[in-house]
């Protein structure tokens, strides 16, 4: 991680709503939600706004040697957005403490400010933490053998 990754850094990021993020099409196999209104689904709203802050930081960690993963999210979903519009998501790094990094975020979707909130992401090594997720996996399919 660079040592330039720091408090003040601000990013921005574009991503168009697809068909497949609406509350409908995202939870397909859910019956109830085939009913609830087409708009951008809360869940992958979130996911996005993760994204644009792993894409803020990109420039600033040994890309893919380093990765980050999300910790804490605390969003508010404050407009409904259908597909096709797009969001522009706009994000700083707040604080930085050792592997721990904290962003304020919010986006718009052109007409509404949609979401906003902090985040938080930690710095990892992906070969010890893809090494980790094996052992958890292995460990997952004793226990599911062993029901």
């Amino acid at each position: 991680m660079s040592p330039d990754l720091k408090a003040g850094i601000q990013f921005s990021w574009s991503y168009m709503i697809p068909e497949r993020a609406t509350v409908p099409n995202l939870y397909h196999d859910t019956a109830f939600c085939l009913d609830m209104p087409d708009v951008l689904a809360t869940g992958y709203l979130v996911g996005m706004m993760e994204l644009a802050c792993t894409n803020g930081i990109m420039p600033y960690v040994d890309w893919p040697r380093e990765q980050s993963v999300g910790v804490v999210v605390n969003f508010s979903h404050l407009a409904a957005s259908p597909a096709g519009l797009t969001l522009e998501v706009k994000g700083e790094v707040i604080e930085v403490d050792g592997r721990r990094v904290k962003f304020r975020v919010e986006a718009w979707d052109g007409i509404d400010k949609v979401c906003e909130g902090t985040h938080e992401r930690i710095i990892i090594d992906a070969q010890k933490f893809n090494a980790k997720m094996a052992d958890k996996k292995l460990a997952a399919k004793k226990l599911k053998a062993e029901l």
